[in-house]
């Protein structure tokens, strides 16, 4: 579904990533971690055709999105990528019908359809900014600090609903977050560290005691 070969990108003399290699499978629930500074992000916004790397390749769902001008990247991000952020960025003149009856049902937000953002709660909002995301049907949903503005029922709530989501609608999701129950819900978490892949885990791997836990239990 992703495939990122070697990107790098420099803001300036700062290189921010420094030849980022990954395969994210169709149907995973990704998410991406590591310190400030450590290039999520930027690697996000890559993967979402916001930004252009300066060297390497991206392709996503079988396109090379490197070899397409501005117009149909623009296209293609419409037709196949949904984007989530953590202030939700919704457009206060519009109500909650974005596609339809099914997500807005699936979302439990039928009664909240004509209501518009000033209306809602913080987790009703962060519902209706998934809904939108997905409103295209997007083989890809990219999220930036999706539950950082929540409180922890809305987060829990949130982090199932991308897995409801998946299981439902097939959807590949890459995560950026600090979230660190989010993270070992994911299948897999990559961990990022001075613009280099650090670490690639699984859950399961994720889930094995480190050498020095193995020995405190011992």
């Amino acid at each position: 579904m992703i495939t990122i070969k070697s990107i790098t990108k420099s803001f300036g003399s700062l290189q921010v990533l420094k030849g980022i290699d990954l395969q994210i499978n169709k149907g995973e629930v990704v998410s991406i971690v590591g310190p400030s500074g450590a290039g999520k992000t930027t690697l996000l916004q890559i993967i979402g055709t916001l930004d252009r790397p300066d060297g390497g390749e991206v392709v996503v769902d079988g396109v090379d999105v490197g070899t397409l001008s501005s117009k149909k990247l623009s296209d293609f991000r419409n037709l196949h990528l949904g984007f989530i952020f953590q202030f939700h960025q919704l457009l206060p003149e519009f109500t909650a019908q974005e596609r339809a009856n099914e997500l807005l049902t699936f979302l439990g937000l039928t009664d909240r359809a004509n209501h518009k953002p000033a209306e809602l709660s913080g987790g009703e909002k962060q519902r209706v900014a998934v809904a939108r995301a997905l409103v295209n049907e997007p083989a890809v949903v990219l999220a930036d600090e999706p539950s950082g503005s929540l409180d922890s029922k809305n987060k829990a709530e949130l982090h199932q609903l991308f897995f409801d989501l998946r299981d439902k609608f097939g959807q590949t999701f890459v995560i950026v977050t600090h979230d660190e129950e989010l993270a070992k819900l994911t299948d897999r978490t990559i961990h990022l560290r001075d613009g280099m892949v650090e670490r690639d885990l699984t859950a399961e791997q994720l889930a094995e005691p480190t050498p020095k836990e193995a020995e405190e239990a011992l």
